[in-house]
């Protein structure tokens, strides 16, 4: 490796390790009042907190990483030119666009690696944070899971537990569905089979069930059954993903096939997590060209804050995109490539600018 590229790659990932300290210590601040604010009402020892707040901050780097590379690429130049090194580099023949393409390419080798290792490292801490922490909510007997099984929901209400399994889910209806009810020291009480629960509401409509007690056997045309569950709900449990690793997803998202679940929230988490390399790689592109193209004379704090704005934007743009995929407006692959695209075109446009100088 020829040494200005050794210096180049030591001094960006010094740059992008600092940034990154930085901003999860906010993180940490930040999450640990959520989590302070979450306990209040709960006897657990001080540390308890602290704990689960380092559980949860890596996912939630994760989400940040993107504009901590584009800043930390706006200080990297910028440092570079304070102490008159990108002049050095011009004299060895280090153009602007060259200069460029070294530190696009470290960031996608970089981003490579967050995605691999530190992405399921930091699903994995989610998926124990939030198993832990549901121990302590208010809602933490109810279970809702979907395997090749079909769906199995884990209800405690007055005293019973009812564990229903459904073969197939379509919106709001539950198809092919056994409600098995137990008393507080989990003795059956009733069988309920039907073809057709509705459970747009708690209030489900179980159509013509066939309602099994000891050896007595009774069908009816319909039946009102009270559960803690509805389909918004329903949905809401699965729609936590990060706390899966990739390749739990890919396994989830088989199951959710297989009893007719949509597979949408999946599939553009998947797109996310593929493009993530990409993404991360065309805002260091985007970022250089800013601090490339402004004049150097100006101060750290407008770079800063123009950062900051520029992050937004993206942000904003990302998510009104992926709104429109999740609507069925556009394809998911491109309401997810789309702003990656419409980002690196003004990139490009801004490098024909850059190699000029």
């Amino acid at each position: 490796m020829k040494v200005y590229i050794k210096f180049l790659l030591a001094k960006f990932i010094k740059t992008i390790i600092f940034i990154s300290a930085i901003f999860f210590l906010l993180i940490l601040i930040l999450n640990i009042i959520e989590e302070i604010n979450f306990f209040k009402r709960t006897d657990v020892d001080f540390w308890y907190p602290i704990f689960l707040n380092f559980l949860v901050s890596p996912s939630i780097l994760i989400k940040i990483f993107p504009f901590i590379f584009l800043i930390s690429t706006q200080f990297f130049i910028l440092n570079l030119i304070e102490k008159n090194e990108l002049i050095t580099l011009k004299n060895f023949g280090i153009s602007n666009l060259k200069l460029i393409s070294i530190i696009t390419l470290i960031s996608m080798l970089l981003s490579l690696f967050i995605i691999i290792f530190f992405y399921n490292f930091s699903s994995k801490l989610k998926y124990i944070y939030l198993d832990l922490k549901n121990n302590y909510a208010s809602d933490s007997k109810y279970l809702a899971v979907i395997t090749e099984n079909g769906l199995w929901i884990k209800d405690e209400i007055n005293g019973e537990t009812n564990i229903i399994n459904a073969e197939k889910i379509n919106g709001s209806v539950l198809k092919n569905s056994i409600i098995s009810q137990f008393d507080k020291n989990f003795k059956i009480l009733r069988y309920i089979v039907s073809d057709n629960l509705n459970i747009e509401n708690n209030n489900w409509i179980v159509n013509n069930p066939i309602i099994f007690s000891g050896n007595n056997r009774l069908t009816k045309n319909k039946i009102i059954f009270f559960t803690n569950f509805n389909s918004e709900k329903i949905n809401n449990l699965f729609s936590d993903l990060e706390s899966l690793t990739i390749w739990d997803l890919h396994n989830l998202k088989n199951d959710y096939i297989s009893v007719g679940y949509s597979v949408k929230n999946i599939e553009l988490h998947l797109q996310k997590i593929y493009s993530y390399p990409f993404y991360i790689s065309i805002l260091v592109m985007f970022s250089s060209v800013i601090v490339l193209n402004i004049k150097h004379k100006k101060p750290k704090i407008f770079f800063i804050l123009s950062g900051i704005f520029f992050s937004v934007i993206i942000f904003y743009l990302n998510h009104f995109s992926s709104i429109l995929g999740m609507n069925s407006k556009i394809p998911l692959m491109i309401s997810i490539w789309l702003p990656h695209l419409i980002v690196l075109i003004f990139a490009s446009i801004g490098m024909v600018k850059v190699n000029e100088k």
